[in-house]
């Protein structure tokens, strides 16, 4: 990596930990060259735009995204534990110190949720792949009957991305100590509902005994 590379990395570092605490809407040129003791012309010099350098925050994230979570789930045994390690990963990403406010990508969907434009457009495309992920992982599990024939992928996938949300909102916003706990169970529930090994409900004692006992008369 030559030294435009390593400016153009070390920028991309400090962009995204500003992004995940302050919002791609919180990222300027101008808190970006003081912090990194840069002039707005070297920042311009390599991203061109402001609308460029937020774009490359947010690919950067993206990729850091699949390389921390993704791939590494997927080196797990196909089925249940690719699933398993999947939701881990995500957790752990969610936890991060590598982002001192939380998952950027998360923050960036909130925020450009109603806003048009290239930059939603990307982010989009990056969260229907991730859903689409979710959901190839949960059909391999329905193929080797990890998880029940009846089960629906599509619906897994909503579930298990809805539990990563919600505790993303319960352990960074609410700082709910038992928040990971909590969407571990959740998250065991969904698998749970989805599996066919779910036990029949136990026979009637009494009725086992009434039984034995009209037998022997």
């Amino acid at each position: 990596m030559n030294k435009g590379e390593q400016t153009k990395a070390t920028i991309l570092e400090a962009a995204t930990n500003i992004a995940s605490k302050e919002g791609l809407g919180g990222l300027s040129i101008g808190t970006l060259a003081k912090k990194l003791g840069l002039s707005k012309s070297g920042l311009f010099a390599h991203f061109g735009s402001k609308d460029a350098l937020l774009m490359a925050v947010t690919e950067a994230a993206s990729q850091r995204f699949i390389a921390v979570v993704i791939r590494p789930a997927f080196q797990e045994p196909a089925g249940r534990p690719r699933l398993e390690r999947l939701f881990e990963n995500w957790l752990d990403w969610s936890e991060s110190r590598e982002f001192p406010g939380g998952c950027p990508i998360m923050a960036a969907t909130l925020e450009l949720d109603d806003r048009p434009g290239p930059l939603r457009d990307y982010l989009l495309s990056q969260q229907r792949k991730w859903l689409g992920t979710i959901g190839q992982a949960a059909k391999i599990a329905i193929g080797m009957g990890h998880l029940a024939e009846s089960s629906d992928s599509e619906q897994f996938a909503f579930e298990f991305n809805a539990i990563g949300f919600g505790y993303h909102f319960s352990n960074r916003f609410l700082r709910e100590p038992h928040a990971r706990q909590q969407a571990r169970t959740a998250f065991q529930s969904l698998l749970a509902r989805n599996s066919d090994t779910a036990k029949p409900p136990a026979p009637d004692q009494s009725n086992i005994a009434c039984e034995k006992g009209n037998r022997k008369r």
